[in-house]
């Protein structure tokens, strides 16, 4: 008697939580008013979650060539995606998932310190200042302007360029291209492991994908890791344990070497590449959720661009490079997620994620090579947008988009884009489709190649 009446206490308690917390979950998310519930935003967020969790893996693995500790990194990643997503869900109420992004971490890794020179701290350093001037075009509400300055047919050409890098990284990482004395690059050994494991990733991810299958480049990188601890290419005792310590990256950042006068091109290029690749992403969630309002303007812009601002800066300070919101997002958007319910779903996710380090650290390169060029195959797709009939269009889009492979440098690229963009328009009597903004860019590049190079 007395053990029932206890149950029932317990079942009456659970029910009034719940109660409390559905009516806190509406009043804060409304989810009412975006015609949502509790149950779809969370299916909404798992979606999500399934398509970009691959970064945990490929992030760690990628910073780690810097010489960063792989664990603390992996660290890192997690907890800058998570702060990203509750602070986009939480103060901007909208269904954007964030974490560090693809394309940044290459220019980060095989650019400023793999090229360059520069030590990852002063990396880290030059990531918070673009998180800091991204803040701050935020507040004075310039970025419109900034972003209305420069071409679409630029902004594609570099988009693809990214793209066409990320996937020479994948094929390098996997051993299929090579370096040679005399042709640079050549064709590696097809019969590898590594070589036939990332092929038969690539063919999977993108089968899946195309099938719309949630979680299609993680069942990829889980796939081929699976197949080949089965093969004995790889040693696993376990899968879960703590986290590991952050303190080799937490607060590492070297903002005074990040200063330096060298370093402004760099530092422009992290917030070149964050601004549009944000303000991309926002558009895309929008169209595909029906978020803009009466006049076609995205509201709380502000907040989410802020979201994405100070995920990046939290981001540095724990040790990866910058967090930007995801076009997998849509993913959740198709999914039902219309609140910010969805994006604090994925950040609970992320928080879950930092148990599974173990997993994380014995992904090998010809794992996460497919999903990097699958994600290459997928930024190169902006070439369609393109006016091929008209060359003072096309020519600056193919020199921004294959000199970044070829140079190996993502900044080249962007430069060779604006440089020859100004030049050509110029030179063809085209001078009314350049403002200000593209000349003083085009030419402070030059400035650059030239003088401080």
């Amino acid at each position: 008697m007395i053990c029932s009446i206890k149950n029932r206490l317990l079942y009456q308690v659970i029910l009034l939580i719940w109660a409390v917390s559905k009516k806190m979950l509406e009043n804060l998310f409304k989810l009412k008013e975006h015609n949502t519930n509790i149950k779809t935003e969370i299916i909404a967020g798992i979606t999500t979650f399934l398509t970009m969790a691959y970064i945990i893996f490929i992030n760690p693995s990628m910073l780690a060539t810097t010489g960063m500790d792989q664990g603390a990194v992996f660290v890192a990643t997690c907890l800058a995606a998570a702060i990203g997503c509750f602070i986009m869900g939480l103060y901007a109420n909208y269904p954007i998932a964030l974490a560090p992004g693809m394309a940044l971490n290459a220019f980060f890794s095989f650019t400023v310190v793999g090229q360059m020179g520069y030590s990852w701290q002063v990396a880290l350093g030059a990531v918070f200042i673009s998180g800091l001037c991204f803040f701050l075009l935020s507040i004075f509400k310039i970025r419109e302007w900034i972003i209305n300055s420069i071409p679409l047919s630029l902004r594609g050409g570099i988009a693809a360029g990214i793209g066409l890098f990320l996937g020479f990284i994948a094929l390098k990482s996997a051993g299929i291209i090579v370096s040679n004395p005399t042709t640079l690059v050549t064709l590696g050994d097809m019969s590898s492991w590594s070589a036939f494991m990332t092929a038969l990733g690539f063919v999977l991810v993108t089968s899946l994908s195309f099938r719309k299958v949630p979680g299609s480049v993680m069942i990829g990188i889980l796939g081929v890791t699976l197949i080949s601890i089965m093969a004995g290419k790889i040693e696993i005792s376990h899968i879960v344990s703590m986290p590991p310590d952050i303190t080799p990256t937490f607060m590492a950042l070297d903002l005074r070497g990040a200063l330096n006068v060298g370093l402004i091109s760099i530092i422009f290029s992290f917030l070149f590449v964050d601004l549009f690749d944000t303000s991309g992403t926002l558009v895309a969630v929008a169209e595909k959720g029906n978020l803009l309002d009466r006049d076609g303007r995205f509201p709380r812009l502000g907040n989410a661009l802020m979201a994405d601002s100070v995920a990046t800066m939290a981001g540095s300070a724990l040790g990866t490079s910058t967090t930007t919101s995801y076009v997998e997002s849509t993913a959740g958007i198709i999914a039902g997620g219309r609140t910010g319910l969805t994006a604090v779903t994925v950040g609970m996710l992320f928080l879950a994620c930092l148990f599974f380090s173990p997993l994380a650290a014995i992904i090998p390169a010809y794992a996460t090579a497919p999903a990097l060029l699958f994600v290459a195959v997928l930024m190169t797709h902006s070439l369609v947008q393109i006016d091929w009939d008209d060359l003072t269009e096309a020519a600056p889009v193919v020199i921004a988009a294959v000199s970044m492979p070829l140079s190996y440098s993502i900044t080249t690229g962007i430069a060779f884009g604006f440089i020859s963009y100004f030049a050509i328009k110029l030179l063809s009597g085209r001078y009314k489709d350049l403002n200000i903004t593209l000349c003083v860019l085009a030419t402070l590049f030059t400035l650059k190649l030239v003088i401080f190079n």
